[in-house]
């Protein structure tokens, strides 16, 4: 049973890439998927399909609305979700996906430290599994195929 498995979160450091490495070491059958994490194509790609824009709101829509099509469809064909909050960055998209597959009814698996439980408690009790650390979510991803 291949599933695929959509990792939501902030792509500023290579968290997805340990957390598919660990997940190949331990011969898991899941496909990742995710959100542009070429920041710098995530925040053109309406100017390259649009065209230019006439200012920097403009130009931040024209990309979200195309960023926003395409988590919604790999979302939608996910079979789950892990979604990671770290300490270092804002974590808007993260939550909005994290929100979006809860009401999706996706499986979640939120990943969030010690120091993000007060302001994550409700998200938290949303989500399936909350745990604090790649390696650990990656432990639950394991278990299906225990």
């Amino acid at each position: 049973m291949e599933l695929t498995v959509y990792l939501a979160g902030q792509i500023h450091d290579d968290w997805r890439n340990q957390l598919k490495e660990k997940a190949a070491k331990k011969d898991l059958p899941i496909h990742f998927v995710g959100p542009q994490v070429n920041h710098e194509l995530s925040d053109d790609i309406g100017e390259n399909i649009l065209g230019q824009q006439p200012d920097k709101v403009y130009r931040d829509d024209a990309a979200s609305s195309i960023n926003n099509f395409r988590t919604q469809v790999l979302l939608h064909k996910s079979d789950a979700v892990i979604a990671l909050f770290g300490e270092s960055y804002k974590q808007w998209n993260t939550a909005m996906d994290a929100s979006a597959a809860v009401q999706l009814h996706k499986p979640l698996i939120l990943v969030r430290p010690k120091t993000l439980v007060h302001p994550l408690k409700e998200l938290s009790n949303q989500a399936d599994v909350t745990v604090e650390s790649i390696d650990q979510a990656v432990e639950v991803l394991e278990y299906l195929y225990t």
